[in-house]
């Protein structure tokens, strides 16, 4: 018999012992029970003879495993759309020595530094030309072969990766201790859980992001970082690591705390229509493309703050550009509110949601399968046991 992996996650929180209660079964209207308690949303409870001890549930290091191959597959499946949107965006404005522009692989955005100027022959500087979107997709698997669509990705997975599987073990890990220290069925707490997972993977990576701008900037030894980490830190202090954290986590916890309290609203909601006990991979795939779209449209204004941050902060290390001296997240706000009226806080609305709709899908749906997977795998290992 299955039960869903949030159950056997939840048992692993239980308050009251370390092993699931024999006659829980009995408390869904199963024999000397009540027939009109309400039934559990997802799974079926086991029988009194098959408990699920703990050991039955995803471990960390599995949901680990999980979060690293969803993280590939949406890698490979997004990938495609932004080197084609900057194979574009370099045809209409050439890339100059030393100029920064924003790379994503559906995880996480990156600053991609132009190294050689217009003697550049790296994959932004292909000299193919091209007319629209499709017709970029067609001549660079024509011409430089369907490998030309992941250009760029591999440098961006070393901290993208890890960021996702800390994001998101982090999240079921906090999620499944507030439902058993605030309350199970409380909506606040995939919310509250989702910001607090984004705002620990956004601290931890910020720094090393920084580092990587910097090693990409200029040919670095190791002892050459350290010692201009060294500088910095001399310089301006410990927080000159954490630059353009602010409105990375403006626009990141936000989104996250949206994203993941629409999802399970929208997971369950689909479920009570298709009257299913759990998820299907379709059901997961759904919910999260329709809480990413959300999550991504009500975030938009820090997005486009976000971005310009990031460039801003990239010229700085690059071309030694000082900072200006509106550059902080509330005063860009401002700023481009005046220049560009309010729509400009909306600027580049379809091609996020576009990114951000299948990326969210994909990840969400590959992570739950990866869990099920485990889950699955566990309970069978238990059973054979007994």
């Amino acid at each position: 018999m299955f039960v869903h992996p949030e159950e056997l996650n939840s048992r692993r929180w239980d308050c009251s012992s370390s092993m699931p209660s024999p006659t829980a079964g009995r408390a869904w209207g199963g024999a000397g029970g009540d027939a009109s308690a309400p039934r559990p949303q997802v799974g079926s409870m086991m029988s009194e003879n098959t408990s699920v001890s703990p050991a039955g549930g995803i471990t960390p290091l599995q949901q680990m495993l999980a979060s690293g191959t969803g993280a590939l597959f949406t890698s490979l499946f997004v990938t495609p759309l932004d080197v084609v949107k900057i194979r574009l965006q370099a045809q209409r404005t050439p890339f100059s020595k030393g100029k920064c522009f924003v790379y994503c692989n559906g995880l996480m955005d990156h600053l991609y530094v132009c190294q050689n100027g217009s003697s550049c022959t790296a994959w932004y500087k292909a000299p193919t030309h091209f007319t629209g979107t499709l017709d970029a997709f067609v001549k660079i698997t024509r011409y430089e072969g369907i490998r030309s669509l992941w250009s760029g990705l591999p440098p961006t997975l070393v901290m993208a990766v890890p960021a996702t599987v800390i994001y998101f073990t982090t999240y079921d890990q906090l999620r499944d201790y507030l439902r058993c220290r605030m309350g199970r069925q409380g909506p606040h707490v995939p919310l509250v859980a989702g910001a607090l997972a984004r705002l620990g993977a956004v601290t931890v990576i910020s720094p090393l992001e920084l580092i990587r701008t910097k090693m990409q900037s200029r040919p670095l030894s190791y002892r050459e970082l350290r010692v201009c980490i060294q500088s910095s830190v001399a310089q301006d202090g410990w927080l000159s690591l954490w630059r353009g954290w602010g409105p990375t986590v403006l626009r990141d916890v936000p989104f996250s705390a949206l994203y993941w309290f629409n999802y399970e609203l929208v997971k369950e909601w689909l479920c009570r229509q298709s009257r299913l006990d759990e998820a299907t991979f379709m059901v997961s795939f759904t919910a999260g493309a329709v809480s990413g779209t959300v999550a991504a449209v009500l975030t938009l204004p820090f997005d486009v703050v976000k971005t310009q941050r990031q460039i801003e902060l990239g010229d700085m290390e690059t071309l030694r550009v000082a900072a200006s001296k509106s550059s902080s997240t509330w005063l860009l706000l401002r700023r481009i509110r005046a220049e560009s009226g309010t729509r400009g806080l909306f600027a580049g609305f379809l091609p996020r949601v576009i990114k951000v709709a299948p990326a969210c899908a994909i990840m969400i749906s590959t992570y739950e399968f990866g869990k099920t997977f485990f889950q699955k795998l566990n309970q069978e290992r238990q059973l054979s046991s007994l």
